[in-house]
């Protein structure tokens, strides 16, 4: 019993995160669209208002772990939760863009800190000993929902045409999420009062290699994940292709999480990271110069495996460089890395589309994870395998 991974805690866990993502990525697709048709902006701007969103979530993160290391657990997660999903109504009543691009940056700020709560708690109630396959399977709720959040976002859109419908659900499905998350029996946390305030209760020190590392790599996924549908429809001509591009990079994403959990369990985690930069640069250089139909999903499913090698293994990273009392401040400072490179793809994705294209975009994204390849081979892993505590 010690080492059972599905509990109910973890099973409202991981749901209470897919609801969550499912919100997210229900906004994420149609976002460009929105802006453009309702209040007419160009691809610059449009871009600089939805990376108000990550900007905003990762100056938070250092906050965020702190607050989960410093605070119980699963009070804040369930503050900061709802805190989340009241912001999708926030949408609906957004009459400006300065508006909007107000609620757009204040809910990245919820968006950081609950996003750290939720990770750090289901760490909190996985046993040790299979915690690789936890943070794979948890990532898996997050996967699911980047899946099924834009498909079920386009078929509302194709069927009303009106965003507020989009909104609402949003709302409502953070909502069934939330009472979710209430049911978890979190372990009692022993609150060690600390007055001393240093930098590295906000940020893992240890962590700052991987972490400028991992940017490299989600300013990728910040420019794939935002600007795909408008991609596909201006530079290779589908109109009606980008939901199932989100699909079969999800399905890229469940099948090697699945496959990497148990790896991660025996310590494989630097060649897990290495195999999944070169299917990115495989899967992005598909992208780019096989612009049709077939290449197009090819090169989802490729990224999708590349980043459900990535992004686990680079979690694990921090956590197994972090003592135990900084778990939440490893989560945060991955996800500080992660939001940063998301918020950079999605702010200079924009300028560049606007300056050239979509594909040059991709251009510099596929150069950017060349460089992380560079780095991570000659400095990072050497420095993780170095400094390591578990």
């Amino acid at each position: 019993m010690k080492d059972k991974l599905w509990t109910p805690g973890f099973v409202a866990a991981c749901f209470g995160n897919f609801m969550m993502f499912f919100a997210f990525y229900l906004l994420l697709p149609i976002l460009p669209m929105y802006l453009a048709e309702v209040f007419s902006t160009d691809r610059a701007v449009t871009g600089l208002v939805l990376a108000s969103y990550t900007v905003m979530a990762l100056l938070f993160r250092p906050f965020a772990g702190f607050m989960v290391d410093a605070f119980s657990r699963k009070p804040l997660l369930l503050i900061c939760y709802f805190i989340f999903i009241t912001y999708f109504l926030g949408y609906i009543f957004a009459g400006t863009l300065l508006l909007f691009t107000i609620i757009r940056a204040t809910h990245g700020l919820a968006f950081g800190m609950v996003t750290v709560s939720s990770n750090t708690l289901a760490l909190d109630i996985m046993p040790s000993a299979r915690r690789g396959e936890g943070i794979g399977y948890f990532g898996i709720s997050t996967n699911l929902a980047t899946a099924l959040g834009p498909v079920a976002s386009l078929s509302l859109l194709d069927s009303f045409g009106n965003y507020d419908y989009i909104f609402l659900t949003s709302f409502l499905g953070g909502l069934i999420g939330f009472v979710s998350v209430t049911l978890i029996k979190a372990p009692k946390k022993k609150i060690t009062p600390d007055k001393t305030l240093s930098l590295d209760r906000f940020l893992l020190i240890k962590g700052i290699p991987g972490a400028l590392t991992l940017l490299l790599f989600s300013f990728g996924y910040g420019i794939l994940s935002t600007y795909v549908a408008m991609y596909a429809q201006d530079e290779i001509g589908l109109t009606a292709g980008a939901s199932l591009f989100f699909v079969c990079l999800a399905v890229g994403l469940i099948l090697s999480r699945f496959t990497a959990g148990k790896f991660l369990n025996k310590g494989y985690i630097t060649r897990l990271i290495l195999i999944g930069i070169l299917l990115l640069i495989v899967g992005f250089a598909c992208f780019i110069w096989l612009q049709n139909k077939l290449f197009f999903y090819i090169a989802a499913v490729l990224i999708g495996l590349a980043y459900g090698f990535i992004c686990p293994s680079f979690q694990t990273m921090f956590i197994n460089l972090a003592p135990h009392n900084q778990r939440g401040t490893a989560n945060a400072t991955y996800y500080t890395s992660w939001d940063l490179g998301v918020g950079l793809g999605v702010l200079l994705g924009g300028a560049v589309a606007g300056w050239l294209n979509y594909t040059a975009t991709y251009i510099l994204g596929l150069i950017l994870i060349i460089i992380g390849l560079a780095v991570f081979e000659l400095y990072t892993a050497k420095y993780f395998e170095r400094n390591k505590l578990r």
